[in-house]
C-alpha cells in the first residue's frame, strides 16, 4: 500500500534549509520514492494554517518510507532541515486500490 511522508514547515534559518533542500534532492533521486508536492505558497481554502511550506512524498509502502527517513544519509542531511525549519512530519498510509 502506498505510503506518504507529509511535512509542514516554517523557516527559521533559510541558509540551513536551502543547504538541506539541495542535498535532499540529490539523495531522494537514489530512493524509490516520488515527490508529489513541494509548495511554499499553498492556498488555504478553509481553516487556519500557520505553516510556510507543504511537502508530500510518496513511497511504495511504509517500510520504504521508513528506510529512507532513517537511513544514515538522510539523518546526516536532516540536521540542516532541523536547523532551518520547524516542522511536523508524519507517515500516512494511502487508501487501498480497487482491482
Amino acid at each position: 500500500m502506498t505510503a506518504y511522508i507529509v511535512a509542514q514547515l516554517c523557516f527559521k534559518d533559510r541558509v540551513s534549509y536551502d543547504r538541506y533542500q539541495q542535498r535532499f534532492i540529490e539523495l531522494f533521486q537514489t530512493c524509490d520514492g516520488m515527490a508529489v508536492i513541494a509548495d511554499e505558497s499553498p492556498v488555504v481554502i478553509e481553516g487556519h494554517w500557520d505553516w510556510e511550506k507543504l511537502v508530500v512524498l510518496s513511497f511504495p509502502d511504509s517500510s520504504s518510507a521508513c528506510r529512507f527517513m532513517t537511513s544514515p544519509a538522510y539523518q546526516e542531511i536532516s540536521k540542516d532541515r532541523i536547523a532551518g525549519a520547524d516542522a511536523v512530519v508524519i507517515l500516512a498510509n494511502g487508501l487501498p486500490q480497487n482491482p
